[in-house]
């Protein structure tokens, strides 16, 4: 199986190809990004590109899956308007880039409460992307959607920091709200997202098909084989 891996460098992307670089079902990793990574495995074709004119690329868009981690923070972006240009446009424009070269799946991380019409800017972004991705044109669409991610980043998070110095009591009765909200770690989504691309690499979907994915199901995911 070839994999176009989007945002290889980010928290739950570069758990992802760790993983998909292990993984004997998988010929080749498509990572293509802005700055050289450090993995030299002969599996990986590591591209540098300007994810602002990816359609200069469409060599890298000819594989049977795409996995879709890009993302940032309003932080990070500086702007509504970049913040939207990550979260939205690349993501849109590798979607429609993988439906015109016929992969077969496209498997996409998003965020709890994602919805077209939430008052909250991140969630509005996100809910407009998977709003446009249905229905597909591929076998699989698949929308992983996290609560807070845990896992060590480059940048620091204030959130994510007081969450993980919690005392273990207190988190557990914050987990007795809805299970979807729960904290969860990157690379159980990563591995939830890889096991579910391998699983397509066994069996092709009666299609199309879209499943979205929330706390329990990405846990069932990362579990399975």
């Amino acid at each position: 199986m070839k994999v176009l891996l989007l945002g290889a460098t980010g928290l739950i992307g570069h758990h992802c190809l760790q993983l998909l670089l292990s993984a004997p079902g998988v010929t080749q990793v498509i990572a293509p990004t802005r700055r050289t990574l450090p993995n030299k495995d002969a599996r990986l074709q590591n591209v540098l590109i300007d994810f602002d004119r990816l359609d200069e690329y469409p060599e890298l868009f000819d594989v049977d899956v795409i996995l879709c981690c890009l993302g940032t923070t309003m932080k990070q972006a500086g702007s509504r308007e970049n913040f939207r240009k990550v979260d939205y446009q690349y993501c849109r424009d590798a979607a429609e880039l993988g439906r015109s070269h016929r992969a077969r799946a496209f498997l996409l991380v998003s965020a709890i409460g994602a919805s077209a019409s939430s008052p909250v800017y991140y969630s509005l972004v996100k809910g407009e992307l998977a709003q446009h991705l249905r229905p597909p044109d591929y076998d699989y669409l698949s929308i992983d959607r996290p609560s807070m991610l845990l896992g060590g980043r480059s940048e620091f998070r204030r959130g994510e920091a007081l969450y993980a110095r919690v005392p273990p009591l207190v988190v557990l009765f914050m987990r007795v709200p809805p299970r979807p909200y729960h904290a969860i770690q990157a690379s159980t989504v990563a591995r939830a997202m890889v096991n579910e691309a391998l699983q397509l690499g066994r069996a092709v979907p009666v299609g199309p098909k879209v499943a979205v994915h929330s706390y329990e199901n990405i846990v069932k995911l990362a579990q399975s084989r």
